[in-house]
Order: C-alpha cells, then structure tokens, then sequence
C-alpha cells in the first residue's frame, strides 16, 4: 500500500500523482515532482515493465502526438482498501435475525460451492499429495501465503497459512473458517482437521491432512 508519510519515495509521489491526476506526460510530470525528465522516464519505464502504468498516445491541436501516461486496472491493488470492515458492515445488518443468522450460514456456503466447482477439474485424478500442491497454489494465490510439507509419518501431509486476508471477517463469522475445512475437505477428497487458526490468536493457520480412514485401512 502506499504510505501517506512525507518520506515517500520518488516511485510512490509518482504512483499517487497519476491516481489523482489521471494520469500525465513525462514534461508534466517532471514539473509535478520536482524531477528531471529523465528520472520520470525511467521510474515510468520500471513501472511499465510490472504492468502498473501503460501509455497513450494523444494527438494535439499543434505538433506531434504526446504519450500520457495513466495507471492499469492491476495498479489498483496498490492503494488502500477497506474490504473487510465493508463486509462486517453489510454482514452486521443480518445480526440478531435468526432469518439474518441462516443467511449468513448461506452467504458463506455459497461461496465455499462455488470455489468447489472452479477449482475441482484441477484435482481430477491426481493423487492426495498433488492435491495437495494445487490447493497451496491456489491459497498462494489467493494472498494465504501458502506453504505445504509432508508430516512425517508418509500417510499424511500438513499445510500452512501464514496470512488471512478475511481475518477481521473470520474472527466475527466462524462460518469462514467451518467453510473453508469443508473447501479443503471436498477439493482433496481427504480428512482434513485445523490445529492452529489465526482468527483465534495463532500465529498461521495450519490443517493436518490425511486420507480417509476407509482408504487407509484398505491399504494398511
């Protein structure tokens, strides 16, 4: 996220002038910060390369076309958001509502469903382990920085997450957290049982997983 503190550096000056002007040439630019052209040229060049600024080119009145330079929808990510408190606002209203309270268990398992039926062709005819693997990229992906290991005994495999980006929302609606073992449980076809959470406190969240004890007494 961008700081709001006066050290910001030339690169985050340069990120929050094209958010609040919309975007600017190299000349006008350099005027705004206080930088030569050349530092401008080269600060949006890096940028380019990640794919946060794209350019322009708009045709003037008089002379050639100019290049404007404006930020990309992925640069959005950048600036301050707040989701969560959004969310336990809108969920607060169902609060105190036996009707508002079977919504919310709704709301949470509809969400579960529907990453069931986005993700499950990947887990098609792979083995636990590679099951394993896809569902910690798919939490990687997600911002849970994921990480999975076998647990040492060959028969099953722990997983971790280190970050949550629903935390606020998890440690008010436990339904979060219950949705998602049952995620884990359907998308690895296994039984799948959390040890540590970091909406009660924990510093990560860990699952201990294994097969189901049918499958393992069949091969035992």
């Amino acid at each position: 996220m961008l700081p709001h503190d006066e050290g910001r550096t030339t690169r985050q000056q340069l990120l929050q002038t094209l958010r609040t002007g919309g975007g600017g040439s190299i000349a006008s630019l350099s005027q705004a910060l206080s930088i030569t052209e050349m530092g401008v040229r080269r600060h949006v060049q890096a940028l380019e390369r990640e794919g946060l600024v794209a350019a322009e080119v708009v045709k003037q009145a008089m002379g050639r076309p100019m290049a404007v330079y404006r930020l990309t929808q992925r640069a959005d990510d950048l600036f301050p958001k707040n989701y969560p408190q959004l969310a336990l606002d809108l969920l607060g209203e169902l609060d105190g509502d036996p009707e508002g309270e079977a919504m919310i268990g709704r709301l949470f398992a509809g969400r579960r469903d529907k990453l069931v039926a986005r993700h499950m062709a990947a887990m098609a005819g792979a083995t636990l382990e590679e099951r394993v693997a896809e569902l910690s990229e798919i939490q990687q992906a997600g911002g849970y920085m994921s990480h999975w290991e076998r647990d040492g005994t060959g028969d099953g495999y722990t997983l971790y997450e280190y970050n949550c980006p629903i935390a606020q929302v998890a440690g008010k609606y436990r339904q979060a957290c219950s949705c998602e073992q049952q995620l884990f449980e359907t998308l690895l076809g296994a039984e799948v049982n959390r040890t540590e959470c970091i909406a009660d406190g924990g510093a990560k969240c860990t699952y201990a997983i294994r097969r189901h004890s049918q499958e393992r007494a069949a091969t035992s």
